[in-house]
């Protein structure tokens, strides 16, 4: 898939003035990917919103599976129009059924006191190998597991600073991190970096849960999904430019996994984070 191809099935289509519409472009996965309907729900929110107000939070929760055959419709509340924030409730709709419910929250820009914690010193991503690359070298190894669709070019380049193998993974410490970024340019207005940057703040991030267990979500026997999701924007960002994601999961129990994730641009500054608790069921047959 082409990058234009991605954003456009982002920028959802309005059919009414509160209500929109969204598809899941073609790809291997069997339910809709959360990324995408967060994207997809913000995208919509933002455009019933004065354009000089940006989200600065989201907090999400994903009901039921989403199906990539069938349009989502995604149903706007214009709950508050403030003097400096603005709060939106969205719903994501199928077959008459509410698989995603969010609450959103907009403000006009200001100044105030600053700070921020500073970025890890990690590796930049110019000598780190791209997903791509690694599945590749993936398909190599285990043909039987690598689909073609995996294999397929994608519109995001992703490189992790150490790469997990998902055949037999490791216990490690339930801390990664990696750099992403869109692969072509997105032009400037700051509708389509937001978009974007929801659509990336699901990547991984609730595998990070899955690292100190060497559990891997290709696993059979795991049963997997996001339950909720929150993300802050503190400053403002390019999708289009190198972003790193840096993933740690403090907790898991009673079958779900907590994560948290901080993203910073190239040069250090903490532009966004994001938080999310994913239910993690692993069975014995």
């Amino acid at each position: 898939m082409q990058l234009n191809d991605l954003v456009k099935h982002l920028n959802v289509e309005q059919i009414d003035k509160l209500l929109f519409r969204g598809v899941t472009p073609d790809n291997w996965r069997k339910r809709v990917y959360g990324g995408q309907v967060l994207a997809q729900a913000i995208n919509a929110a933002l455009r019933t919103v004065d354009s000089e107000r940006m989200v600065h939070s989201l907090h999400a929760y994903f009901l039921r599976p989403g199906n990539p055959a069938i349009p989502i419709i995604y149903d706007v509340d214009p709950i508050r129009d403030g003097k400096s924030f603005t709060t939106r409730r969205v719903r994501g709709i199928q077959n008459g059924k509410a698989i995603f419910n969010s609450s959103m929250s907009f403000q006009v820009k200001e100044n105030g006191l600053e700070h921020q914690n500073e970025m890890p010193d990690i590796e930049g991503p110019e000598n780190l190998i791209s997903d791509a690359e690694y599945i590749a070298k993936m398909s190599e190894q285990y043909p039987e597991h690598v689909t073609p669709a995996m294999r397929a070019e994608q519109p995001i380049e992703i490189r992790r600073l150490h790469h997990i193998d998902p055949i037999h993974p490791q216990k490690q410490p339930a801390v990664t991190g990696l750099w992403m970024r869109a692969k072509d340019p997105l032009g400037d207005d700051p509708i389509i970096h937001q978009t974007m940057l929801a659509y990336l703040s699901d990547y991984f991030l609730m595998g990070t849960a899955l690292l100190p267990h060497g559990v891997s979500i290709l696993n059979p026997k795991v049963q997997a999904a996001s339950l909720d999701h929150a993300l802050y924007f503190h400053d403002h960002l390019r999708a289009d430019e190198w972003l790193y994601y840096h993933m740690q999961s403090p907790v898991s129990s009673g079958g779900r996994g907590l994560n948290i994730g901080t993203i910073y641009t190239q040069d250090g500054r903490l532009v966004a984070s994001s938080m999310q608790e994913g239910l993690i069921r692993l069975h014995n047959s």
